[in-house]
């Protein structure tokens, strides 16, 4: 069955579901994901967003998801000056990928402190997103959920004891995906879940043995 945002298509400013709408979610999951007001970005754009991007007005629209901008908000055209009176500096590329779905970009975005991330999302149409790489490891989810990205060691038990926290705290998991690089190395869990996961229970979380960061991102309009 059909909701009314698949028939209708997302709240926005135009010209493109995928490469506005879109565009903005992933600058906006990459913003969310850092933690914090990035001061740099360096953005590759692949296949129909190298393309026509530009005409699309996909490079604004991914400097104004950077910016914490929403899909409707009428600053998106004036998003590159917006990021220069807020200190934000950005470059684009094309990126060089394979087999990956035509509308997607590579950021690599930096805070004030350092830290850096580097997301691979994919805009798939009526303003959907999906990420398919979270610093150079292979996830996939679309932040319809609201989604905890936990870093840790592969230990025994390392799962059940999250689970438990979530259920302690009754939220509920929608979808679990676990990547590691070896038996017993560094893993890498994305666990989306129906309710919004409290500040207390992620607190718990990412007090865990073998828990090395935690980040949490909250879907839109909960």
């Amino acid at each position: 069955m059909l909701d009314i945002f698949e028939i209708l298509g997302p709240v926005m400013v135009g010209p493109s579901s995928s490469h506005t709408a879109g565009a903005v979610r992933i600058g906006r999951m990459a913003r969310t994901l850092l933690g914090g007001e990035p001061v740099r970005a360096r953005i590759g754009l692949y296949g129909s967003f190298a393309e026509t991007g530009q005409g699309h007005g996909t490079d604004k629209a991914l400097a104004a998801g950077l910016l914490g901008l929403k899909p409707d908000d009428m600053k998106i055209p004036n998003s590159f000056d917006l990021a220069k009176q807020r200190g934000l500096k950005f470059s684009f590329e094309e990126a060089r990928l394979r087999d990956a779905h035509p509308n997607t970009a590579v950021l690599e975005v930096e805070r004030a402190d350092g830290k850096v991330l580097t997301l691979q999302a994919a805009s798939t149409g009526g303003g959907r997103i999906r990420v398919d790489r979270l610093n150079g490891v292979e996830v996939s989810f679309t932040g319809n959920f609201n989604t905890l990205v936990i870093r840790h060691k592969d230990i025994a038990g390392e799962l059940a004891d999250v689970t438990r926290e979530l259920s302690n705290g009754r939220v509920n998991i929608a979808n679990m995906s676990l990547c590691r690089d070896r038996r017993g190395g560094d893993a890498l869990t994305v666990i989306e879940t129906d309710q919004k996961v409290p500040r207390v229970v992620r607190q718990l979380i990412g007090e865990l043995r073998g828990v090395e960061g935690l980040t949490y991102y909250e879907k839109e309009g909960d």
